[in-house]
């Protein structure tokens, strides 16, 4: 049997937060529970018999079970209420390290790109982005109409996003 997921979550999204929420949850983790519960009924058919023909009653299953699981876990881990100089101390300000290297990855990227513009649409970029001039100052240095202009930018700026694009597509 198939189910219609956007159908199932018009129809009882709201009815399980609204469940979740009389049982004591925060609207804010009634809301995460639901959206646990969808994605978990995407990822699981039901093991159990009648559950199939009754997606309603399968929701309703997996958010008390999702609801129990909660609340065990905020019983077992204690809760420390933290203030804002205790948060900053804790809190490392420097990235991480695979962000550091997926910047480094994107600005090379860049760079490349801008290399293999063409020499004018190049200038007329980095005057633009660099130098932050206006599109009638770029026109006038690199003595092109500012229609003219403004294309060679959009076209970098497309060169670019379309290198970038295919760096961020590779796995």
């Amino acid at each position: 049997m198939t189910w219609d997921f956007h159908k199932l979550f018009q129809r009882h999204a709201k009815e399980l937060v609204r469940s979740l929420t009389r049982r004591g949850h925060s609207s804010d983790t009634a809301a995460d529970i639901t959206q646990d519960a969808f994605v978990r009924l995407l990822t699981t058919q039901p093991s159990r018999v009648g559950f199939d023909a009754n997606p309603r009653a399968y929701l309703f299953a997996i958010t008390r079970n999702l609801s129990i699981d909660l609340v065990r876990r905020n019983r077992l881990v204690p809760k420390v209420e933290l203030t804002a100089d205790m948060a900053e101390w804790i809190v490392d300000p420097n990235p991480l390290q695979d962000a550091i290297v997926y910047d480094r990855q994107r600005l090379a990227a860049t760079e490349r790109a801008i290399a293999e513009l063409p020499a004018r649409t190049r200038r007329a970029f980095e005057l633009h982005r660099m130098d932050e001039l206006t599109i009638a100052e770029i026109a006038d240095r690199i003595e092109l109409s500012t229609s003219r202009t403004w294309s060679l930018i959009r076209d970098a700026y497309k060169h670019i996003r379309l290198r970038l694009g295919a760096i961020d597509a590779t796995p």
